[in-house]
């Protein structure tokens, strides 16, 4: 059976990688907008790059967004587990 440390640890981990792999996902949106823009040959080439990199951006926020929310309810479970030793408490559940 895993500590609460174990737990505290993984999770932590988690969403480290979870940061790890929006921040290199952000960085090849950017570049594909500069390829695109690189690329444009007329202005309503470049305003449907910068639609299309507008529209990956604000999927990417709201899926940070779901995310953020994930994984933070996880960092809390697993605080008040690691922090209270596993005593149920009220609100907290003993698993």
């Amino acid at each position: 059976m895993p500590s609460y440390q174990d737990e505290f640890a993984k999770t932590f981990e988690e969403m480290s990688q979870v940061v790890t792999s929006h921040a290199t996902a952000e960085i090849e949106l950017g570049i594909k907008l500069t390829q695109k823009l690189g690329a444009a040959r007329s202005f309503p080439d470049v305003v449907s790059a910068y639609q299309e990199w507008l529209s990956e951006a604000m999927n990417a926020r709201s899926e940070d967004a779901r995310q953020f929310m994930t994984n933070s309810q996880k960092f809390i479970t697993a605080s008040a587990r690691l922090f209270s030793n596993g005593q149920s408490g009220p609100g907290m559940t003993s698993t």
